[in-house]
């Protein structure tokens, strides 16, 4: 069907009938640039309008679909032919519809999950319910593309489409965990502690220590190695304060004033502010924090803190021989031997002079839970 020649027929016709596309128009109810569209080739007449335009031109249907008048010879060939190309155009005009809706259906199921991800919080159930209705409906979408194939190759290849929307959704969720420390959106399990909240996916875990405090942390445990019981857990932010951060600030020697201010800022009591000055002479460490120390200490967090941050120190920088810690109101002092000689397993946290990160956990990191190792301690320390 040659929509070119039909339509400069149906302009001929017109204009030898002495019409403008307006005119047609009304005759026909439609608008005058439906008709400009018919005779640049852009469209063609709809079924229903076949009869009236041939009656408006005085040509048959057969003469229309053939874009030319036909010899009474030639009658019965061109109107099979046009039979044939008819059903064609039709064919392919329902192709086309139903491409589109389909197309519409498809884009609407990944802004369903789009929104999704984007409105909900990560907490929230909603965004996997809805995320997984996304992409049902983006299903119902694409599974109009394959209505013609073969019945079990359509059901594999909507079975593969389904199975890689979900990969994807867990691809991006487990990315977005990784980037931004939020909870998985697509956990199947969950699990709530006094200071924690277990999240199992199918792939990872994931736990989120000091829930709502300004040091909440997350790990991502990708090999499953931890649960509830043995998950490190500790009262600071372990992102910033834990070894797998602050060992980059090992040092031979005091006085480093960029490096020693960046251990600094790392350890706990840096989010109250402070100051420091090097006792080059004596080889020490003064630290004024810009807080009152009984105001900080609800379940032993100054004492934690202190005693945390001199193991980390002592062990860090080689030469410090004392450090001291000023409060509004009162100061704490702790010199390198009192902590060698009463803090349990000290000497290991070194081999030959190499931070032992698994020590360093086992030895300070989670002894900060214990309340009263930490009270203990202390008193012995300071």
């Amino acid at each position: 069907m040659d929509q070119m020649k039909i339509g400069k027929f149906i302009a001929y016709l017109r204009k030898e009938k002495k019409m403008t596309q307006q005119e047609l128009a009304d005759k026909l109810g439609i608008s005058f640039k439906t008709i400009s569209k018919w005779e640049t080739g852009r469209g063609m007449p709809d079924l229903s309008l076949f009869k009236p335009l041939c009656e408006e031109l005085d040509i048959t249907i057969n003469e229309l679909l053939s874009g030319e008048k036909i010899i009474k010879e030639e009658y019965q060939e061109k109107l099979e032919e046009n039979i044939f190309n008819t059903i064609n155009y039709s064919n392919k005009k329902i192709n086309n519809k139903n491409n589109s809706m389909a197309t519409i259906i498809l884009v609407f199921g990944f802004l369903i999950t789009l929104t999704a991800t984007s409105i909900f919080p990560s907490e929230s159930s909603w965004s996997s319910i809805y995320s997984v209705i996304g992409i049902i409906v983006a299903l119902i979408g694409f599974s109009r593309f394959t209505k013609k194939i073969e019945y079990s190759k359509r059901v594999v290849l909507n079975f593969g489409f389904f199975i890689i929307c979900i990969a994807i959704l867990f691809i991006l969720d487990f990315a977005n965990v990784l980037n931004n420390n939020l909870p998985p959106k697509f956990s199947l399990k969950t699990q709530t502690m006094d200071k924690a909240i277990i999240y199992n996916t199918p792939f990872y875990n994931v736990f989120r220590i000091n829930i709502n405090t300004p040091n909440e942390y997350y790990i991502i445990d990708t090999k499953k190695e931890y649960n509830i019981n043995t998950i490190p857990l500790t009262p600071f932010n372990r992102d910033k304060s834990g070894i797998d951060n602050i060992i980059k600030y090992r040092n031979k020697y005091v006085g480093n004033n960029s490096n020693d201010g960046a251990l600094i800022n790392n350890l706990p009591l840096s989010e109250y502010g402070y100051a420091f000055k090097i006792d080059s002479e004596k080889m020490g460490l003064s630290i004024d924090y810009h807080t009152s120390d009984w105001y900080i200490n609800e379940n032993l967090y100054l004492q934690k803190s202190l005693i945390y941050n001199s193991v980390s120190i002592f062990s860090l920088i080689d030469n410090v021989e004392y450090i001291t810690y000023n409060f509004s109101g009162k100061s704490y002092k702790v010199e390198r031997n009192v902590v060698e000689n009463n803090y349990p397993n000290f000497l290991k946290i070194k081999n030959n002079n190499i931070i032992d990160k698994a020590k360093f956990n086992e030895y300070v990191e989670n002894k900060m839970n214990d309340n009263e190792f930490s009270n203990n301690i202390f008193n012995k320390l300071f």
